[in-house]
């Protein structure tokens, strides 16, 4: 009896560690290629491919995609586009796109091309090798999204599960300078701006909107992408008395513009619409202090932390462990959320088809880190909303004593704007 009982222990001690040392595969099935064009260099690059390839590890580890009856899982295929580094041509990035179909085998395009002028670009080669593409970083361009609207037969194979700049000036920018001019009484604007597409088009629409609504338009200065010296432009804003500056680039060298911003004491609060440098957690210590008061738009929620939905704290401290860094700005988040999406999808369609997964998404309706992520099924943009509980929503936080506190919208807001001690005296 003594021996059945040790031989019936040693068994099951065995299987234990047969298991532990020998895990189950998840997913046995061939691999479904996510071809993923980033600029793998810069901040919308790097922390795309965090976040998809988060995305990938715990759908994987959880059995992978279930396509028909067969669990298959996810793999990523990372090449660098370069396309947010000056002077690339949009040609190296579109090159890349192909690489990706046609040497890595991709099954659907995730994550860029980054710079709007290279996705724009790209939507032809998607639609010629027929091949499901999620953009989730970069690409703000209100073009990307009407042109499936307007070509819809070619087009169908672009989505974008990420803000873009229309909404973002109309629905999140705009309301939130003007509650800014409420609380504060101020209403005169300075304006510096990337020389690239959605943020030319974006300064502009800003200026016109804000002029009708009554505030001072002082002037706008244009930046070649990697200018590193802001201080005549910085020092006009001071001799125009403005009171908000509004930034709008997404280049590395905006940590450099906020340093000059501080150094010189502007008495005018910066308000960036984009502003690369100030979204990552570590430009408080970079900058030792500097970037205090800076708002910074990183459209969506989760990018920073706050209680949007369930999901985004999950996600947050999931992000941070997996990479040793809180979640580091734009594309973040909403890379994350691009392979559940696809995962969705590809279950609801059963196979891989891209008609099928096509229908598919149009029919996406989940909550997610930023809000409820729906894709208008004309134009194939993600729906945004003010309430999280109606679309996706996005995020304007504020360094404020060391930490980003989200700050607008109201429905997910953990604090209040505050002005920098010297344009109170």
């Amino acid at each position: 009896m003594k021996l059945a009982k040790l031989l019936t222990v040693a068994f099951l001690t065995a299987v234990a560690l047969f298991a532990f040392c020998f895990p189950a595969t998840a997913a046995s099935g061939k691999p479904i290629v996510l071809g993923c064009p980033l600029s793998t260099a810069f901040l919308y690059g790097w922390d795309a491919e965090r976040g998809i390839k988060l995305a990938v590890e715990e759908i994987n580890a959880a059995g992978g995609v279930d396509v028909g009856g067969q669990k298959r899982p996810f793999k990523v295929e990372v090449m660098d586009t370069r396309d947010l580094e000056p002077g690339v041509p949009v040609s190296e990035a579109l090159l890349v796109v192909e690489k990706l179909i046609l040497e890595k085998n991709a099954d659907f395009i995730m994550g860029g091309p980054v710079r709007s002028e290279a996705a724009l670009a790209a939507m032809d080669l998607l639609s010629k090798y027929k091949k499901v593409s999620i953009v989730t970083t970069g690409v703000l361009t209100p073009k990307y999204h009407a042109r499936v609207g307007k070509n819809y037969d070619k087009y169908k194979y672009c989505f974008r599960i990420t803000g873009e700049a229309k909404w973002m000036v109309g629905g999140e920018i705009i309301p939130c300078l003007l509650g800014i001019g409420k609380k504060f009484n101020l209403n005169r604007l300075f304006i510096m701006i990337q020389d690239v597409a959605h943020a030319r088009a974006g300064g502009k629409i800003i200026a016109k909107i804000m002029a009708k609504k009554g505030w001072n338009v002082l002037g706008q200065e244009i930046y070649p992408t990697g200018t590193s010296d802001f201080s005549m432009g910085l020092l006009k804003a001071r001799r125009k008395k403005a009171q908000v500056i509004l930034i709008w680039m997404d280049m590395p060298q905006t940590s450099i513009l906020l340093k000059q911003w501080y150094d010189l004491k502007i008495p005018a609060l910066p308000f960036g619409s984009i502003i690369s440098a100030a979204e990552q957690p570590g430009f408080w210590k970079a900058t030792e202090g500097k970037g205090e008061y800076c708002l910074a738009n990183v459209v969506n929620a989760g990018n920073a932390p706050c209680e949007a939905t369930p999901w985004t704290m999950k996600f947050y401290n999931a992000y941070t462990k997996r990479w040793g860094i809180e979640p580091e700005g734009y594309g973040t988040s909403s890379s994350y959320m691009a392979p559940y999406v696809l995962k969705a999808a590809i279950e609801r369609a059963g196979s891989l088809d891209p008609e099928a997964v096509i229908k598919a998404l149009e029919q996406t309706d989940m909550m997610g880190v930023y809000g409820r992520i729906r894709f208008d099924p004309k134009t194939h943009q993600v729906i945004p909303s003010l309430y999280p509980k109606k679309g996706a929503v996005g995020t304007i936080f504020q360094w404020q004593a060391g930490k980003r506190v989200v700050v607008f919208p109201k429905s997910i807001a953990m604090g209040e704007i505050k002005l920098p001690p010297w344009m109170m005296k």
